[in-house]
């Protein structure tokens, strides 16, 4: 259950409504996860909003992104990123059994060089706090520096994503629990 109720609509002050919306509109309509609890503190709403459209809509290719995703909510069993990125994953081209192996904390069969060093990558960070000196030399020179200061800053920021979902126990829609 929920530690926090959302907030009613008609209850919101006109800055958490101008943030709502905004949110919402890039979101289906709705206002969940993160955000649900986010938006009790508009200047968290806000920046945490913004950030995250910056870091989805950077140079960093989506299906890379959201394997990241997918490895993080796995990592700390965030079960609303779960739940909300599979499909996304899916719809990046993420293949469905890759889904689901990381689901089950199995290791996925990747097919290619990019997504295997993603895998290794977040792995490593997510188990050590550390990026070994071959891992970040694989890194830079398969996907450049710009791409890996993006991947590794989208990696905190989903970390963030999943401790405030966790730590306020943001429900899935319908009760679900994706994550085993």
């Amino acid at each position: 259950m929920a530690r926090v109720e959302d907030l009613k609509l008609e209850s919101l002050t006109p800055e958490q409504k101008a943030i709502h919306d905004r949110i919402a509109g890039t979101r289906g309509g709705t206002v969940r996860g993160p955000f649900a609890i986010w938006l009790r503190n508009p200047k968290i709403a806000d920046a945490a909003d913004r950030f995250g459209t910056t870091l989805r809509n950077g140079d960093l290719e989506l299906r890379l992104f959201e394997l990241m995703v997918l490895l993080v909510a796995r990592h700390w069993t965030a079960q609303y990123e779960g739940f909300a990125h599979a499909r996304h994953a899916l719809e990046a081209g993420i293949p469905p059994a890759v889904v689901e192996a990381i689901r089950h904390r199995r290791k996925p069969e990747l097919e290619r060089d990019d997504e295997r060093l993603v895998y290794d990558l977040v792995t490593e960070m997510n188990e050590t706090r550390t990026l070994s000196q071959p891992t970040y030399d694989r890194a830079v020179a398969l996907l450049g520096l710009d791409h890996v200061i993006e991947l590794i800053t989208s990696l905190g920021f989903y970390t963030m994503v999943a401790i405030m979902l966790n730590g306020f126990d943001a429900p899935v829609p319908g009760g679900e629990r994706p994550l085993p």
